[in-house]
């Protein structure tokens, strides 16, 4: 059972029995070492530390057709549109 599978009054009965209740959490899922994905996620306005950074991943064209300019250019304004929503 992970911490979160616990109601509020168990973790509150284990917490007064002295125990710690830890919460699950999943690990980030590796993202490839590329500077071109470093380079589109500082254009988004993100890091590859960044909580959302392995879903910007996805949701992109793989990197070997984001070498292609065409491909690049036509990400742009979805990167300069993520970039805008960070900055506020």
């Amino acid at each position: 059972m992970s911490g979160t599978d616990w109601d509020e009054v168990q973790r509150e009965t284990l917490e007064a029995l002295g125990f710690a209740v830890w919460e699950r959490v999943d690990p980030a899922p590796a993202l490839p070492d590329d500077p071109l994905l470093d380079a589109l996620l500082h254009a988004a306005g993100s890091r590859r530390e960044d909580p959302g950074a392995a879903a910007l991943y996805r949701a992109w064209q793989p990197l070997s057709r984001l070498r292609d300019p065409a491909a690049k250019r036509a990400l742009w304004p979805q990167l300069r549109a993520l970039r805008s929503r960070a900055a506020r």
